[in-house]
């Protein structure tokens, strides 16, 4: 068993080998406070034929039992991968793929389990940087090591792994993943960060980086095992330098049509000619031709744009194609709108909803609620081709998270705007950067939708086209397909006019420094602040007011004490009040009722319930009560639902009541007043006080203004109380 531990901001991070899984080629347990993950990597025995592309699957997975819960639902046990596992699997597959030799074709994967989770850390940098210490002591060639850190940023300073509480304070939340020499792969989202503090950040975090590496590397020289060997398949150099001197110029005639559709089929048919060319019966000459074809693509973009200076649509490195975008263009949508930029263009529509449309997540660490959602989806014909349709994949769920990551910095709070948003983009056409489409194109939905964004966003995606050896480089804006396929970098930017909002950056070299990071951050921004002014054109501002078609939510705010009458025993009272009415009805713990309707009137007659059921008594207000019970003393009225009042006999009228009965039923209603409440809520009430040529004995006059009693006695206001004396009759005789 060999352990390796390094100080990682304010704890210890503990990797260990040796243990547990020993039969998987490499393996590793990493730990981080009390968080703790086993990370595996294995490989197939034997190469798989005819494939060229790397056959690795990354795997990560939470059991509820790391944190001492058990699954909810009917069978108890962990389900299908949540979004949280598939955006950490995504996160992990992302940095290591560059870093496998050319020719690696056995089947590769790299499994993550969560065993422990502590309230405080989260584990996905944790599980990074354990698959790239599985894979440094196991026979898997990769170049070399890398591992992650997070990045928070509290009053200013940065903070290497912050804990969960700390990043809901947090104005950014950084994963940054790095070999020694470089960064490969950033992951942000943000509260409009300026691009120098971003830069800030990421030298922070690669500079955490480095410590950890040099762990994994003293683990791997201890207890690694000998790489295995890539036999990498080349072309004679003769054969490649005839084929290229045949296939080259009609493939870069083919690549430079601007038409993308037009081009592709350009490309297939130089690659039919070429084929056409060689017998049938020489296939080793054939494939020769289809892997030379392949690399000269990525020749052609490179020359075009390192050797001409221009790139294959002819736009400067800094030039974003033609924008155009719509707004209300579904009519029964809350908001909707369409962004086209280039070939690339998005549908996106804005819904509204209520708390009770919030999706509810269960996570290791307990079951959470979200309000704001954006998904994204891929339909084949975006891009002319048929498939089956599917549910979301990982990448149609990692473009979603990118894009609602971009969003949400601009949602107004809860309070500011209690609804449940909603928003949905529907890619109609692609041709590169679809999910910063999604971004604008969900910007101006949510402002045709009435929603008060502190600010519109904007997304653009950077390329950057490297030679290694000598150092050129270029840096494009907006980049189209076939520059994202074959170039270096896809480092994706959203903003609003103040600063950062998400950041993703994936790369296919070694790595790239903070000064090319810091020109490619500067010419984004450029990019970004003119794809808002383009958005502005179509709408700057928000509506000033939401859909006809979306609910109408009213809130009112009762107190605290008061929500068990508005809910009543068994949620019976709001049910009723929902089903009288067809409002929707949301009560919150702080007190605040939310009352949604399509229907001003239905909601009006909801929260005129509301207000009644929560209402206190006020002293000197006039009540039509109900007489719930008679006693010798007086009675109890019902002045307000569930609240009684005594009317002492003696407030009953102005003469002497002997018998209450006489006066009042059950069942009556009457009018009565306010007198006193005493401290504990105990209610005097007054029927007398509103009869003619009187008030209550409270010393007031029923106009809020107190008085003096008549120093000759009697009733206030100088008449009598006392009913008039009978004259003759039944008098009795005076004593003597």
């Amino acid at each position: 068993m060999h352990t390796a531990q390094v100080e990682v901001g304010r704890s210890t991070l503990t990797i260990e080998t040796g243990k547990l899984a020993k039969q998987a080629d490499g393996a590793v347990t990493v730990r981080y406070g009390d968080t703790f993950v086993i990370v595996t990597a294995c490989a197939a025995a034997t190469a798989r034929e005819g494939i060229d592309f790397l056959p690795l699957t990354v795997d990560y997975r939470e059991y509820a039992y790391a944190s001492g819960r058990i699954p909810g639902g009917f069978f108890k046990r962990e389900g299908k991968p949540t979004e949280k596992e598939v955006l950490t699997s995504r996160l992990i597959d992302r940095p290591f793929r560059p870093l496998f030799p050319d020719g690696w074709t056995r089947e590769t994967q790299i499994i993550a389990l969560l065993l422990s989770a502590d309230p405080e850390n989260d584990s996905d940098v944790l599980a990074l940087t354990g698959a790239s210490a599985a894979l440094a002591i196991s026979s898997i060639p990769v170049a070399h090591p890398i591992a992650a850190v997070r990045v928070g940023l509290l009053d200013g300073a940065f903070v290497i792994n912050p804990t969960y509480p700390e990043r809901k304070q947090s104005d950014l939340d950084l994963i940054v993943a790095g070999s020694r020499a470089a960064i490969v792969m950033v992951e942000a989202g943000a509260r409009e960060v300026r691009e120098d503090v971003m830069l800030g950040a990421l030298e922070a975090g690669h500079a955490a980086i480095r410590d950890i590496i040099d762990a994994i590397e003293t683990m791997a020289a201890a207890v690694g095992k000998p790489k295995t060997d890539v036999a990498a398949k080349d072309v004679d150099a003769t054969v490649r330098q005839e084929i290229e001197a045949q296939a080259l110029a009609p493939l870069a005639d083919a690549m430079r049509v601007k038409d993308k559709l037009e081009s592709y089929a350009q490309v297939d048919r130089a690659l039919d000619d070429l084929l056409a060319s060689i017998p049938d019966d020489d296939p080793d000459r054939r494939a020769d031709a289809k892997v030379v074809f392949k690399d000269l693509k990525e020749k052609v973009l490179r020359d075009e744009v390192l050797d001409a200076g221009r790139r294959l649509d002819g736009r400067a490195f800094d030039q974003v194609r033609d924008i155009s975008s719509d707004i209300g263009v579904l009519p029964r949508a809350h908001g909707s709108a369409v962004f086209t930029r280039g070939e690339t263009q998005a549908l996106v529509s804005a819904t509204l909803g209520t708390a009770d449309d919030q999706q509810k997540i269960e996570l290791v660490d307990g079951e959470t609620y979200k309000r704001f959602m954006l998904h994204y989806n891929f339909p084949p014909f975006s891009v002319g081709e048929v498939k089956f349709l599917r549910g979301p994949g990982r990448r149609e769920i990692g473009h979603g998270h990118l894009a609602e990551r971009s969003l949400a910095p601009m949602i107004p709070s809860e309070e500011e705007f209690p609804y449940t948003l909603r928003v949905v983009s529907d890619i109609l056409e692609s041709n590169g950067s679809s999910s910063m489409a999604s971004v604008c194109g969900g910007a101006l939905a949510l402002m045709d939708a009435g929603v008060p964004m502190k600010r519109p966003v904007a997304g653009i995606a950077m390329g950057l086209i490297l030679d290694e050896a000598s150092g050129r480089h270029a840096i494009l804006s907006d980049i189209a397909g076939a520059e994202d396929h074959y170039g270096d970098m896809d480092f994706k930017v959203a903003g609003t006019s103040e600063g950062i909002t998400a950041l993703q950056m994936d790369i296919k070299v070694s790595g790239i420094t903070t000064e090319r990071m810091r020109e490619a951050l500067a010419q984004a921004r450029a990019g970004r602040l003119h794809i808002l002014e383009k958005m502005g054109v179509t709408i700057s501002t928000p509506r000033e007011s939401i859909s006809t078609h979306a609910p109408r939510i009213v809130t009112i705010q009762i107190p605290v004490d008061k929500i068990r009458d508005v809910i009543g025993p068994g949620g019976k009272t709001i049910r009723s009040i929902i089903d009288r009415t067809g409002v929707k009805i949301d009560v919150e713990d702080d007190g605040r009722v939310n009352v949604a309707s399509t229907d001003e009137e239905s909601a009006q007659k909801a929260i005129a319930i509301i207000e009644e059921l929560t209402a206190s008594p006020e002293l000197n207000k006039t009540y039509l009560g109900k007489v719930q019970r008679i006693t010798d003393f007086g009675a109890f009225v019902e002045i307000l639902p569930g609240i009684d009042g005594l009317l002492h006999v003696s407030e009953i009228a102005h003469y002497r009541v002997n018998e209450v009965r006489n006066e009042l039923t059950e069942g009556d209603q009457v009018l009565v007043k306010v007198i006193n409440v005493d401290p504990s809520g105990k209610v005097r009430l007054s029927r007398k006080a509103l009869l003619p040529g009187g008030s209550s004995d409270n010393g007031d006059k029923g106009d809020g203004q107190p008085h003096r009693p008549d120093r000759r006695g009697g009733a206030p206001g100088g008449g009598s109380s006392r009913p008039p004396r009978q004259r003759g009759g039944n008098r009795e005789p005076a004593r003597r």
